[in-house]
């Protein structure tokens, strides 16, 4: 793959924006505007993973695999918070409240039955063991929509992504520091510009393919580290390269059990099991899994965050 590094103008300038980002805008910038003058901090979230297109009439492509559990299942407990959510997601990849019924994991149909009180067959009913859980699901659900806390926009390539993530964040400025991004999509790291693409599929019978890709533009990027003993350096250099206030590091294997919080002044690691994080020196929480296995790490993570935003907006206001 080609070290060639692209400038942010210079991706901007050479790259086309999706057909339908002034529309996605426009719903942005009044979403973000309502809740301005509420006062409501707004958190941008992103998740699921990215393509990379390898012709302009697309056939083939790379793809960073994620199911956008972590983006979904935080943004929840953002607006449980208190937040209003910008949800950017990749399309057809997990989202709020409806990932609790993923057609693979917990599928919706399986706990539906045609109420057998109904002599007619035309009454269904929810299984009693599922009532609970999909009354609280549904109820939140409702709750969210009524108050228009919860903003939706998708993205399937890396190219979408990247001008979707600058379009919002410019929207998002005029919140100062009531705006928060938690940026938990798997974001490609490579990508084919347009102008070296194949404009029809690449065809097949001439041996092996070779391909030339360029570097995607460090706006701002996510960790997802599967070297244990690169986490916390990698976390380190993302800060001080591109000024975040942290870094929410994690090993790909562990990334359900454990992660690490990775800030200018201090990391702390918090973890679902009993096993201390690996090669780790610093302040970490264990957190108890045994009154509650249902416990989901996002929780934490999204506890840990809105206390760091409240501080950092308190510091601003201090003389």
């Amino acid at each position: 793959m080609s070290e060639t590094l692209f400038s942010a103008a210079k991706y901007f300038e050479t790259q086309l924006p999706p057909p339908n980002l002034e529309q996605d805008v426009s719903r942005v910038r009044s979403f973000v505007a309502r809740h301005a003058q509420e006062g409501r901090k707004v958190v941008l979230v992103t998740s699921g993973g990215t393509t990379v297109p390898l012709e302009l009439n697309v056939v083939r492509f790379l793809d960073n695999f994620s199911a956008g559990t972590r983006g979904a299942t935080s943004a929840e407990y953002f607006l449980e918070a208190g937040y209003a959510v910008i949800f950017m997601h990749r399309q057809f990849s997990l989202q709020p409240f409806s990932r609790h019924y993923s057609h693979s994991t917990h599928p919706f149909l399986d706990f539906l039955e045609v109420d057998p009180a109904d002599t007619d067959g035309h009454q269904i009913s929810v299984t009693t063991s599922e009532q609970a859980q999909l009354l609280n699901v549904l109820r939140t659900y409702k709750k969210v929509h009524q108050t228009g806390v919860l903003h939706t926009l998708s993205f399937v390539t890396v190219n979408d992504y990247l001008w979707l993530l600058r379009a919002v964040s410019q929207e998002l400025s005029v919140l100062g520091r009531n705006a928060l991004f938690y940026l938990a999509a798997a974001v490609s790291d490579f990508f084919l510009p347009r102008q070296k693409m194949s404009e029809h599929k690449i065809q097949s019978g001439k041996g092996s393919l070779h391909i030339e890709m360029d570097q995607v533009p460090k706006i701002l990027k996510p960790l997802l580290e599967t070297d244990p003993d690169l986490l916390i350096p990698k976390s380190r250099t993302a800060l001080s390269r591109y000024g975040h206030q942290v870094v929410i590091g994690n090993d790909l294997h562990r990334r359900k059990y454990e992660v690490v919080f990775v800030s200018p002044i201090k990391s702390t690691a918090i973890s679902l099991d009993d096993t201390e994080p690996s090669n780790f020196n610093e302040m970490w929480i264990r957190i108890d899994l045994q009154g509650d296995p249902s416990h989901e790490i996002e929780q934490d993570i999204v506890a840990e965050l809105v206390t760091r935003h409240r501080a950092w907006i308190r510091d601003a206001k201090t003389p």
